[in-house]
């Protein structure tokens, strides 16, 4: 059953522009994306080496891998954290072959309001003008930009499939750059929307680690929990069409800024202003349960929150969600005893977080404990799914999340 009986007005009124042969122009429907990071701000972690403060320069070039169908593009360059505007001297897109190189006869410019040089302003994100680049789902994109001035790193994501490729001077054009310095972060490009050939659906994977991937063979994307549950939402004859897209941010919290704002600050930026965006799957809140062992260690101050503060920051993404006519869907907290985070406190924190989520009627439900917990110890991961922190999913694990996510409800 549908939980929006205003959608059937709407598929008539379809359906009667259809039989006029009137037909809905396409619309700009994301296809990727990554959750911005704060540069300046990322917390150092026992043990990590400290990211030096570092000026951006010349090219810098980013592959993607699109997950829907498309006959144009448009990129979304962010200056969420910036502190001057990001001038962009030229910048291309085109059809990748691996490695951030591209194809050459591929390549089409960039531009935002006709314009081939633009900048975004400090605070703020611009989408680019649509260029006509045919795309399918799982290939990989080249997003390639020269800027105009060298520019702090700001606005990142940590840990992303390929990073970014740096080169001197304008390369955007080329098929491979030239004296090229590799970095294991994502640059201020955090969107792409593709112009599908049908209506498609949109369904956005909210959390942290977990979610972005962590554990599951070095965060490959191919391996990603996300990227697998598109991979089986797609080409399925006589269904809608779903794209899957990544919010994932290592380390973050529901409640508190860690390693990128909180769940509960990002929530709007990172879903619900997502081109198109129709679902939600939320699965976040270990990091806030599991901080409470290290409590005046690695954040002094750090005051655990209770179960109940986790449930209703959970209660609040769902009310925001389902506000803005989005379909929710609820993920149990994971198992972890046997990792750092794990304590008979936590765990009954989990298990009460997870009760509350089981005894929903109003929202989607997919039971990630249930289907990853060792049968013999429901407090830790199988062993087939663990990556060996006893806390994120191996590449059987997130196939297995894959599966048990792939519910009904995404197809409406």
């Amino acid at each position: 059953m549908s939980f929006f009986p205003w959608r059937r007005v709407g598929a008539a009124l379809v359906f009667g522009l259809a039989a006029l042969g009137v037909h809905a122009a396409p619309a700009w429907t994301a296809a990727w994306a990554a959750a911005p990071q704060n540069f300046d701000v990322l917390p150092q972690l026992p043990g990590v080496p400290a990211a030096p403060k570092w000026m951006v320069q010349g090219t810098v070039r980013q592959q993607l891998t699109v997950a829907l169908d498309g006959s144009q593009v448009r990129v979304r360059f962010s200056n969420r954290f910036g502190q001057r505007p990001l001038r962009i001297a030229a910048a291309t897109v085109a059809l990748g072959t691996g490695g951030g190189n591209l194809s050459p006869g591929t390549v089409q410019p960039l531009v935002m309001g006709g314009r081939a040089a633009f900048e975004v302003p400090a605070g703020q994100e611009r989408w680019t003008d649509g260029a006509a680049l045919a795309v399918r789902a799982g290939q990989p994109l080249v997003v390639s930009f020269a800027l105009a001035e060298s520019v702090p790193a700001t606005v990142v994501h940590r840990l992303p499939p390929e990073g970014a490729w740096l080169a001197p001077g304008n390369q955007t054009g080329a098929a491979q750059l030239k004296d090229v310095q590799r970095k294991p972060w994502n640059l201020f490009v955090t969107g792409l929307d593709v112009k599908p050939p049908t209506p498609a659906n949109v369904l956005v994977a909210f959390g942290d680690s977990i979610t972005e991937g962590s554990g599951a063979e070095s965060g490959a994307e191919a391996a990603r929990y996300p990227q697998r549950l598109g991979v089986r939402l797609q080409g399925v004859a006589g269904r809608t069409p779903v794209s899957v897209i990544n919010a994932g941010i290592g380390g973050n919290r529901l409640l508190a800024d860690f390693t990128g704002p909180s769940g509960m600050s990002r929530f709007d930026a990172d879903v619900l202003q997502q081109s198109g965006a129709t679902h939600v799957l939320v699965l976040i809140g270990i990091n806030d349960i599991g901080f409470g062992t290290f409590q005046g260690k690695l954040l002094p101050g750090f005051n655990p929150p209770t179960a109940q503060a986790l449930i209703d920051g959970l209660q609040q993404l769902v009310d925001r969600g389902r506000g803005r006519g989005l379909k929710v869907l609820l993920g149990t907290l994971l198992p972890f005893e046997g990792s750092g985070y794990w304590s008979e406190a936590n765990e009954a924190k989990r298990e009460a977080v997870n009760r509350w989520i089981r005894g929903r009627q109003d929202v989607a439900v997919v039971d990630f404990d249930a289907a990853l917990r060792d049968p013999s110890d429901a407090r830790r991961l199988a062993a087939r799914y663990d990556s060996g922190d006893h806390l994120h999913p191996n590449a059987a694990g997130t196939a297995a999340m894959a599966q048990v996510a792939d519910v009904p409800l995404l197809r409406e």
